[in-house]
């Protein structure tokens, strides 16, 4: 059988592998000059391979349709690609918030694994031609592939194309189109996992480039006093706003969270963070009474240094509206606890998402109601198969949207 696969990110390269393993002729079309760019800047350019987690929990960690990948799951699992990269010969470890990372730190490695196994399987790679439609016959069968160069022939199509995030390493949402044009839905295109605009500049300016870790964050829908999302661990000051794992895992939520443009742009969108989540109030106020003690002389301005990185102290000065100049022992009870509030409650107010090019994944795409969620086939036209980030599917930070594109293209590209 004639397989062609279109698209060379990791969903279209399993798809690519698994087709080949068994016993299919395999054409990868990329219009890119080489396969897997975008993998080469997942994690940083280290690849955050998958998960550790149990392939039970992958579901939770997947708001964006994830029980449409509940099959995809149980026939390839983290275990799987794990096995994968071993069997090319690079190991794999494990990092906080169940991360799995090559040993090498390398994003390259990961690709090398796929290119190899590309290599030794045969599979006919063809770089730098852009696919413009899929040819059907009457029966709505798939026929061929029409690129800018050639017509191609296939009895099987995978369309693995990505989403319009990252448009530099080839996503740009041309597989939309495509699928499109064959009679498919395309889902609202919006941006997830992707950094936020907030609306104090000042705070931007002052706050830029500060990275905390191990902190507790929310975001609140203030018109209704409603957490739509926590979580705890690391983020990132911008100069436009606020970035890092948590802050991108929340824009997953924040993303389909009702009326949410009309909420920002109405100021009731508020990230909330405790910059102190292990303390409790009491062990709060002990620890700054201690510190104020050991720097009764010094003005308030200078007697936070233990407590907090230099740069968040002076925007956490100004929202307590304590004068600065003011001596430790002068400092009031009262003030005190508005310090501690302030701590426990630093907020800023969230303005927007940024644009969809700076996203890490795309929410929406191929509607999964026209999708066999055990073949990954089209409802619509047989012999057309989706993988990856096309599908309307997409989770969280940690591995879990390249483990949606190894098991959505093993699926894909298995035979049934």
């Amino acid at each position: 059988m004639k397989v062609v696969v279109i698209g060379g990110g990791p969903a279209g390269m399993m798809s690519a592998i698994t087709a080949a393993k068994e016993g299919n002729e395999v054409t990868i079309i990329e219009k890119m000059d080489s396969l897997g760019k975008k993998l080469l800047i997942t994690g940083k350019g280290r690849c955050n391979i998958t998960s550790s987690l149990d392939m039970a929990d992958f579901i939770k960690n997947i708001p964006g349709n994830g029980m449409f990948l509940y099959s995809s799951f149980q026939r390839f699992t983290n275990q799987d690609i794990i096995n994968f990269l071993n069997e090319q010969g690079l190991k794999v470890k494990e990092e906080r918030g169940n991360r799995i990372f090559p040993v090498t730190d390398k994003a390259q490695d990961v690709l090398n694994c796929f290119l190899k196994k590309l290599k030794e399987l045969h599979v006919h790679t063809i770089l730098g031609e852009k696919v413009e439609k899929i040819i059907t016959d009457e029966g709505k069968n798939v026929k061929s592939v029409k690129t800018n160069k050639q017509n191609i022939l296939a009895d099987k199509i995978i369309l693995a194309t990505g989403g319009k995030s990252y448009p530099t390493t080839g996503s740009r949402g041309d597989g939309y189109k495509i699928a499109k044009d064959l009679g498919h839905t395309i889902t609202t295109i919006k941006p997830s996992l992707v950094p936020l605009e907030t609306y104090d500049d000042e705070k931007n300016k002052s706050l830029q480039g500060l990275s905390l870790k191990n902190v507790k964050i929310q975001f609140i829908d203030k018109t209704k006093n409603k957490i739509i999302y926590e979580d705890f661990g690391e983020m990132l000051f911008t100069h436009f706003g606020v970035s890092g794992p948590t802050i991108l895992s929340g824009s997953a939520h924040l993303i389909r969270y009702k009326n949410i443009d009309e909420l920002l742009k109405e100021h009731n969108i508020i990230l909330k963070i405790d910059l102190k989540p292990a303390l409790s109030i009491e062990q709060l106020n002990n620890r700054i009474l201690r510190d104020f003690s050991e720097e009764k002389n010094k003005q308030f301005k200078n007697s936070l240094d233990k407590l907090l990185p230099k740069k968040i102290i002076e925007p956490v000065i100004k929202e307590t509206e304590i004068n600065p100049q003011k001596q430790v022992n002068m400092v009031t009870k009262e003030e005190r606890e508005k310090l501690i509030k302030i701590l426990k409650n630093f907020e800023i107010t969230i303005k927007t998402f940024r644009p969809i090019e700076e996203a890490i994944i795309t929410s929406g795409g191929i509607s999964i109601k026209e999708i066999n969620p055990k073949t990954m086939e089209s409802k619509l036209i047989k012999g057309l198969y989706f993988a990856g980030e096309i599908i309307d599917v997409d989770g969280y930070t940690g591995g879990f949207n390249l483990q949606i594109a190894y098991s959505t293209g093993y699926v894909a590209g298995s035979d049934f």
